[in-house]
């Protein structure tokens, strides 16, 4: 059994692994709350000000989630968000666009777009079920992505999905390290897994991201080359991982 530890002789386990992830993402959610604490003082239209007919926010939804006009939900999608200062506006303006990216009628380049492009967790969450493959590695490659929802996504059917996922900086530690030990990753992600804590995430926890380092070296779809630079990993643990298996290569 492998102990990994720090110089204070700390060992760490899936569950502390877990836990980790866990209190980052509490963190995370605290610091988004306070953000958006800010009362909302425009909910309502100004009748005084404005003639335009008002449309309620639940109706729009509606017709927008059922509309068949490809050109008219192509239009939204690409509509510029208002400012933020409108908070009344920027809510409603988002909340549409969960709309517009859940409805099949948007023309997948716009979904794709709006996939890659977009930091609200609603409109990810419904893009992450898109029938398109394309839409859903564009989710994953997100680094606005939640942890769990991009971490949901290593799960994907489609491979191409799964890497993309793994590729992502917001994936935790514990789906990282599944995704090191799957035999069916590609060599090109197992590649980037292999480097994290050394040249890509250098301020990565040393504990979790040797964890990572010494699985790929022991997946037997990494690539010779992969082994290679990993028998001179900093981590004894890691470079012994690798040394063994060009060993048993050879």
């Amino acid at each position: 059994m492998v102990r990994f530890g720090d110089p204070s002789g700390m060992v760490m386990t899936m569950s502390e692994m877990q836990r980790h992830d866990d209190e980052a993402t509490a963190r995370e959610a605290t610091a988004q709350t306070a953000a958006q604490s800010q009362p909302d003082t425009q909910s309502q239209p100004d009748s005084a000000t404005d003639s335009t007919p008002f449309e309620p926010l639940t109706a729009t939804y509606e017709r927008l989630r059922h509309s068949t006009d490809s050109a008219e939900l192509s239009e939204f999608a690409r509509r510029p968000l208002p400012d933020r200062s409108d908070q009344a506006a920027f809510s409603r303006a988002t909340a549409l666009l969960e709309a517009v990216a859940g409805n099949r009628h948007t023309p997948l380049e716009d979904r794709i777009m709006l996939a890659e492009t977009m930091p609200f967790p609603n409109i990810l969450v419904k893009l992450s079920t898109d029938p398109s493959p394309d839409v859903r590695r564009a989710v994953a490659a997100n680094e606005d992505d939640k942890n769990w929802l991009v971490g949901r996504l290593t799960k994907d059917e489609v491979p191409e999905v799964r890497d993309a996922a793994l590729r992502n900086k917001r994936t935790s530690w514990k789906m990282r390290l599944e995704g090191a030990q799957n035999t069916d990753l590609d060599a090109d992600t197992l590649d980037v897994l292999s480097r994290l804590g050394v040249s890509e995430e250098s301020g990565a926890p040393a504990i979790l991201a040797t964890m990572v380092r010494r699985a790929v070296a022991l997946n037997p779809g990494t690539s010779q080359e992969t082994l290679d630079r990993l028998r001179d990993d900093p981590s004894p643990e890691v470079a012994k991982a690798a040394a063994s298996r060009t060993s048993d290569a050879s």
